[in-house]
C-alpha cells in the first residue's frame, strides 16, 4: 500500500472510500438525469403512436434511406478525396524546393484556419456549384490541410537515424520516403487518419444547409411539412443514434486497427529449429 508510481501515489483506504462516494453520487445524478430527460418526453407525448405513424409509410422510410445513401456517398468522396489531398501537400511541405514548400504551407494553414461551412457556402453561393460538389469540395479541403499535417508529422517522428541510415546506404529520397520512413509512420499515423474521417462523416450533416438531401435534410422535411403534429423529437431520436451508430463504428475500427498496428511482426519471435546433439555448423567439421 505504500508503492507508488511516477505519476501519482496509491490512493490509501479513506481516498479509495472517497473516490466509491464520487462515483456513486456521480452514477445517481445521471441515472437522475436520464429520468428526468424521459419523463418530459414521456409528459410532452412524444411516444404517442400519433408522432410515430409517419415513419410506416413506406414514402417515409424511402426518404430516409435515401438521405442516409446520400450521406454515405458524400462521406465516401469526401474521404478519398481529402487522403488524396492530404498526401499532396505533405508532400509539398516535405520537399527540398522552398517555393513548393511555402506554397504547400500557405494552402494547408489557409485551409485549416478557414471554416468548413464558410468554404461550403463560398464554394455553393459564390461559384454556383451543384450541392454535393460543393459539401464535397469543402469537406475535402478541410479535412485534406489536417491530414497533410498529421502525414508530415508522421514522418518527421520517426527517429533521424533511419534516415541518415538510409542516405549512407545510398538511396535517394523517394526510396527513402517509400521504403523506410512511411511505412514506419503509417504505423502511428492510422488512428489519427481514421479520427479525422469521423469528423469528416460529421461535418456531411452540414449539407443540409445547401439544400443537399442527406440524412439530415431527410429527417428536417419529414419534421417540417408533415401534418403530425410536428414530430421533430421521435425524428431526433430515429437520427441520432445512426449518426451515433456510424460514427462509433469508425472509433472502433480506428481503435481495431490501433491494437493491430501495436503488434509488430517484425518483433515477434521466430521459431528456432533445436539443434541436434552432433549437429555440424556449416563452417564444416571442427579441426583436430
Amino acid at each position: 500500500m505504500t508503492d507508488s508510481t511516477a505519476l501519482y501515489d496509491i490512493p490509501g483506504p479513506k481516498t479509495r472510500k472517497r473516490h466509491r462516494l464520487y462515483g456513486i453520487v456521480s452514477t445517481v445524478a445521471i441515472v437522475a438525469l436520464l429520468g428526468w430527460i424521459l419523463y418530459l418526453l414521456f409528459d410532452t407525448g412524444q411516444f404517442t403512436a400519433a408522432k410515430w405513424t409517419p415513419f410506416e409509410y413506406k414514402g417515409i422510410q424511402e426518404l430516409l434511406l435515401r438521405g442516409l445513401g446520400n450521406t454515405l456517398k458524400a462521406f465516401a468522396y469526401a474521404a478519398v478525396l481529402s487522403l488524396v489531398l492530404g498526401t499532396v501537400l505533405a508532400c509539398g511541405r516535405l520537399s527540398d524546393h522552398r517555393p513548393v514548400r511555402w506554397l504547400s504551407t500557405l494552402l494547408v494553414e489557409f485551409f485549416r484556419a478557414m471554416p468548413v461551412l464558410v468554404m461550403i457556402f463560398f464554394i455553393f453561393v459564390a461559384l454556383k456549384v451543384q450541392p454535393l460538389p460543393a459539401l464535397v469540395a469543402g469537406l475535402t479541403l478541410y479535412n485534406g490541410s489536417v491530414l497533410a499535417e498529421v502525414f508530415r508529422a508522421g514522418v518527421n517522428s520517426v527517429d533521424r537515424g533511419q534516415r541518415e541510415a538510409a542516405y549512407a546506404l545510398g538511396m535517394r529520397k523517394t526510396q527513402v520516403m517509400t521504403h523506410v520512413l512511411v511505412p514506419q509512420a503509417v504505423r502511428a499515423m492510422l488512428p489519427t487518419i481514421i479520427s479525422q474521417l469521423v469528423v469528416a462523416l460529421k461535418d456531411t450533416s452540414l449539407g443540409y444547409l445547401i439544400t443537399y438531401e442527406e440524412f439530415l435534410h431527410a429527417g428536417k422535411l419529414i419534421a417540417s411539412n408533415l401534418d403530425y403534429d410536428l414530430p421533430f423529437i421521435p425524428v431526433v431520436m430515429v437520427i441520432s443514434p445512426i449518426y451515433i451508430g456510424m460514427c462509433m463504428l469508425l472509433s472502433w475500427f480506428a481503435n481495431w486497427v490501433a491494437r493491430r498496428q501495436r503488434r509488430n511482426p517484425k518483433t515477434e519471435a521466430a521459431e528456432i529449429t533445436p539443434v541436434d546433439p552432433g549437429t555440424l555448423l556449416s563452417g564444416g567439421p571442427p579441426k583436430p
